[in-house]
């Protein structure tokens, strides 16, 4: 999708790019993230009204470092660049940049000692978050200094004739509370960006690209329960009407009528036809004596397609298979922006045939959890579904730790529904990101009346988030884990002991799988 105005972010590999496009868009300023290795020729055909330089773990001054086959302070366009960007700046125009004496990461206190643009609405002295092993010892012909901190001499440089900035810091962690401000000042006031990018602006563009990509043919949208599909659905009726047939795939690995409850949503609100497929057979078979989680992901990524293909059949003029992918599914699964690390795949974009009969489409690529809820309120999606937990692709299947049996899949179920049950009893529901139980292949001892037992270990999981990149463990009341614990043993046949998960992501991931 294009918009007149957009800004352009390169990534060199930083865990953090995604989150530089967050900032941006809570700017209200669409923005695109492409890969260092981007030419000028592409550049000049996306006519940016700005451009940002992620970090990334490399030093500049390496032979392999990434580096852009062009100088940015050399394209007349205002460019920000943050940490390895600031670094690459420097570089490529004449400055030095050595390892630091002690590297630097985390808190550390930011003296603006010039005032300008960029830092306008913050006070002299501010909080940022520092992570780097170089700094810049010196300064590139045509820039000067503008702000400093006790380990970095050149936190913040300028070219103010060419608005080329450069920051040490990383403005678009929540640990850098100005980092927003910042952004905002250079996009709107340095870059010039004035049009608003926000939910309705995105439906009425998405409207004209799903018309133009899929030019009169049909198109099967892939229902899986969640929010990201839902929404999909509505938007791709908008779009192109009867040419959507929707197809939801009962794989077994749903949560407790998961399948009656999005068929009822249907019903209901939207005058759209939706095809039940029961797969639970052929993917519990599948998935039959597989323990390996990325092996379980391909395996049910693929059963996926294979049955929406079938599916495809009943419908001649179908040529599209819609998805519900988004931006962190892309950037955890593999590296098609920059030289990220890759964490794990998903089944939106990892497990299709090389050769599969319908072409993708995923209106929703480039966008986060929340811009997506966004959507659906704007498109008269009921906000109780709206507002619900983001349910993986691959269901329970990443849920049962180790072999997926039915037995197995029928204990997690019920104990997972007391466990959000209980979270929606407590009034907590709403201020946790997500939350779900696991199974673990773990069995202890137990006494339950004056038996001895030997039953499963029930994990709960909780977290607090804004789009998943980063989360914390959410501290519940005790009084709620403990009458959660409680429902949980006395009323799940087959579970005797229930543990809480309090690991931040990072270092864990959300999902166990």
């Amino acid at each position: 999708m294009q918009t007149t105005e957009t800004i352009l972010i390169l990534d060199f590999g930083s865990q953090y790019t995604q989150l530089i496009a967050r900032k941006v868009r809570e700017c209200g300023v669409f923005c695109e993230i492409h890969p260092f290795r981007i030419n000028e020729a592409q550049i000049r055909s996306i006519n940016p009204k700005g451009i940002i330089l992620s970090g990334g773990p490399s030093s500049v001054y390496a032979e392999d470092a990434p580096r852009t086959s062009f100088n940015p302070a050399e394209l007349g366009i205002p460019v920000l660049g943050i940490c390895y960007g600031l670094q690459l700046l420097a570089y490529l125009n004449g400055g030095q940049v050595d390892k630091a004496a002690a590297r630097e990461f985390g808190a550390a206190e930011l003296s603006i000692i010039q005032q300008d643009e960029l830092f306008e609405g913050i006070s002299k002295s501010t909080r940022v978050w520092m992570s780097h092993g170089d700094h810049l010892t010196k300064m590139p012909e045509g820039f000067d200094e503008i702000g400093n901190s006790g380990n970095s001499p050149y936190c913040a440089i300028r070219n103010r004739e060419k608005k080329i900035y450069g920051v040490q810091f990383h403005p678009e962690v929540h640990h850098t509370p100005d980092g927003k401000t910042l952004i905002n000042n250079f996009v709107r006031n340095i870059c010039g960006c004035t049009q608003i990018w926000n939910a309705h602006s995105f439906i009425e563009s998405a409207i004209k690209t799903i018309q133009e990509q899929t030019n009169g043919h049909e198109v099967i949208c892939a229902l899986s329960g969640g929010v990201d599909s839902t929404v999909l659905a509505v938007l791709l009726h908008q779009a192109i009407g009867d040419k959507l047939h929707c197809i939801h795939i009962d794989t077994g690995l749903m949560r407790l009528n998961e399948s009656k409850i999005l068929m009822d949503l249907f019903a209901r609100h939207f005058n759209m036809s939706i095809e039940l497929i029961d797969g639970s057979e052929m993917f519990l078979n599948r998935l039959a004596g597989i323990t390996d989680p990325e092996k379980k992901r391909k395996i049910i990524g693929t059963s996926f397609i294979d049955l929406f293909e079938v599916a495809a059949k009943l419908f001649n003029g179908a040529k599209f298979l819609a998805q519900g992918t988004l931006y962190p599914d892309v950037i955890e699964s593999v590296s098609v922006k920059g030289p990220s690390a890759t964490i794990k795949s998903h089944h939106n974009v990892g497990g299709l045939p090389e050769k599969m009969n319908l072409k993708l489409l995923e209106p929703f690529r480039e966008l986060f959890k929340d811009e997506v809820r966004a959507v659906g309120r704007e498109l008269g999606v009921p906000d109780w579904f709206v507002a619900r937990h983001p349910f993986p692709g691959p269901g329970l299947g990443i849920r049962v730790i180790g072999e997926i049996t039915p037995k197995r899949l029928d204990i997690l179920k019920k104990a997972d529904d007391i466990y959000l049950e209980e979270i929606k009893n407590a009034g907590l529901y709403n201020d946790i990101w997500q939350a779900f139980a696991v199974l673990l292949p773990v069995q202890s001892v137990g006494v339950m009346g004056d038996e001895r037992t030997y039953e499963n270990v029930c994990a709960l999981r909780a977290v607090s988030s804004v789009d998943g990149m980063t989360a914390d463990w959410y501290e519940f009341p005790h009084s709620v884990l403990a009458k959660i614990s409680n429902r949980i043993i006395n009323e799940v046949r087959g579970i005797n002991r229930v543990v809480y998960d309090v690991t931040s992501k990072p270092p864990g991931t959300i999902e166990w799988e």
